[in-house]
């Protein structure tokens, strides 16, 4: 676990150009340096596809209206795997999903919605529609697991998707594991996934469950210290620990914490902020963790050559971006602690001068050195220079929904912790 250097520094990132409006029951993932939005409630149910670039702090709508494309959603789940986003469940339609498995998968090189080829047939188990699920990857497959499935309640379904084959496999367990729930989170590190909180029912969990992908069975963590009972929150790994942020009671206000476990010491730790950095309470929002951390590591060197079940073959790893600035120092190595990020429109000028309070910044290391002796480049030279992005929290949307249009955006720079 890293040292901790002092409270959490959140900044919130305002939007200056087209964006999605602010939203709760959503989903999203990160892929490279990008953060894909899908979907969710605002004042009304929404199908929009939008991805963000870190970098540029400027977001893009995607397509969402071919046939491939899923309809009005809430409450889904989105994951990436080797550059192809999974969607399941989330259909508000209970109907739909008798006739097809609610699954659409998005190719974010090609930039286009594929139709699924998986090896499941009418006659053949898979899960059907549901909300509030969780789901995480381990290696070549999606691990899902309970929902809220319409005219059943909340489920301890239990599901893995191969990504290679196509196929479902159904891992509910007989008696042992966490139990019926929906609204909680689920993180993957190494080889086990953390499941933390939910509803079982209408009534709110604290507990705190691991599966081993290597022994398949569930344990249950206990702890005397911890969140309280929460719903509607997020959880991502960051190295050795799992963050949780916000969330809330079925029946009581959301909150703003974030909280550590370690999966080494198993030891929660509440993380205290800076009064005024403070992020707004949020329930039923999304996080997503970008930087070097999150870069796939392929287990054993390689991936067997062959295709999957879209048609594309498989690869390594997805394809990964540099961090690319436009300014360089003119002399020597200089640390940053700050190094703001305009959109595209800024001119020279704006990009050379040092962040205004309130602007959209990463934060680095070092104070001292920011803006000295920086030169500016044209683009094209510009394109032979990388600067590593820094492990990254984001916390996207979320209910209550803020007064300005664009959804809510704040981060985190992970290195602090």
């Amino acid at each position: 676990m890293s040292l901790k250097r002092g409270p959490c520094l959140w900044t919130p990132i305002p939007q200056s150009g087209p964006a999605p409006c602010d939203r709760y029951k959503h989903s999203c993932c990160a892929h490279g340096d990008s953060v894909y939005l899908l979907g969710g409630r605002g004042k009304s149910l929404l199908n929009d596809f939008w991805r963000y670039n870190v970098v540029r702090n400027e977001w893009t709508e995607l397509d969402c209206s071919c046939e491939n494309a899923p309809e009005e959603m809430e409450e889904h789940s989105m994951v990436n795997y080797q550059g192809l986003l999974y969607v399941f469940g989330g259909i508000i339609d209970s109907g739909y999903s008798g006739n097809k498995t609610p699954l659409w998968v998005y190719d974010t090189d090609k930039e286009e919605w594929l139709r699924w080829q998986g090896k499941n047939t009418y006659s053949q188990l898979a899960p059907v529609n549901r909300k509030g699920h969780s789901a995480v990857v381990f290696e070549s497959s999606m691990y899902m697991y309970g929902g809220y499935i319409d005219m059943k309640g909340s489920s301890h379904e239990f599901w893995r998707l191969d990504f290679v084959t196509g196929a479902w496999a159904d891992l509910t367990p007989d008696e042992a594991g966490p139990g019926p729930r929906h609204g909680h989170s689920a993180a993957a590190h190494l080889d086990c996934m953390y499941l933390f909180g939910g509803l079982t029912g209408l009534r709110e969990q604290s507990d705190l469950w691991r599966w081993s992908f290597s022994t398949h069975s569930w344990s249950s963590i206990r702890s005397h210290s911890g969140p309280s009972k929460l719903v509607g929150h997020s959880a991502v790994a960051y190295q050795d620990n799992m963050l949780l942020f916000g969330g809330g009671g079925a029946q009581s206000s959301p909150t703003n914490g974030l909280w550590r476990f370690n999966f080494l010491t198993q030891a929660w730790e509440r993380l205290a902020a800076i009064t005024a950095s403070s992020p707004p309470c949020k329930m039923q929002h999304c996080i997503a963790g970008l930087g070097p951390s999150y870069r796939p590591q392929p287990r054993g060197g390689h991936t067997p050559p062959g295709e999957g079940p879209l048609g594309r073959p498989r690869h390594a790893g997805a394809r990964l971006r540099p961090f690319k600035n436009r300014c360089f120092p003119a002399e020597g190595s200089i640390e940053l602690d700050t190094f703001c990020v305009e959109s595209r429109a800024a001119g020279a000028e704006s990009r050379a001068r040092p962040p205004a309070p309130g602007g959209t910044c990463l934060t680095f290391e070092n104070q001292e050195a920011f803006g000295k002796g920086w030169t500016d480049v044209d683009e094209s030279s510009a394109e032979d220079l990388s600067f590593p992005l820094p492990d990254l929290l984001l916390v996207l949307g979320g209910r209550p929904m803020g007064a300005n249009p664009g959804i809510s955006m704040w981060q985190l720079t992970l290195t602090d912790l």
